[in-house]
C-alpha cells in the first residue's frame, strides 16, 4: 500500500468511529427521516438532518464547517 492509501484508510476509520460514537444522535435522526420518507423521496426532504449529521462529523474529525 502506498502512503496515500494508508492515510485515506486511516481517515476513513476515524470517520467511521466518530460517526458511530460521537454523532450517534444525529445519525439516528437522519436515519429516522430517511426511513419515514423512503416511499416518497424528494430532494432535500431530509436536508436539515443531513446537514446536522455532516456538521457533527466534520467537528468530530477536526475539520472546519464549510
Amino acid at each position: 500500500m502506498t502512503n496515500n492509501t494508508v492515510t485515506t484508510s486511516t481517515q476513513l476509520k476515524r470517520l467511521a468511529f466518530h460517526s458511530t460514537a460521537t454523532c450517534s444522535a444525529e445519525a439516528a435522526a437522519y436515519g429516522r427521516c430517511i426511513a419515514s420518507t423512503y416511499m416518497d423521496v424528494r430532494k432535500d426532504s431530509c436536508k436539515e438532518e443531513f446537514e446536522k449529521f455532516g456538521r457533527c462529523l466534520r467537528q468530530a474529525v477536526g475539520r472546519k464547517n464549510t
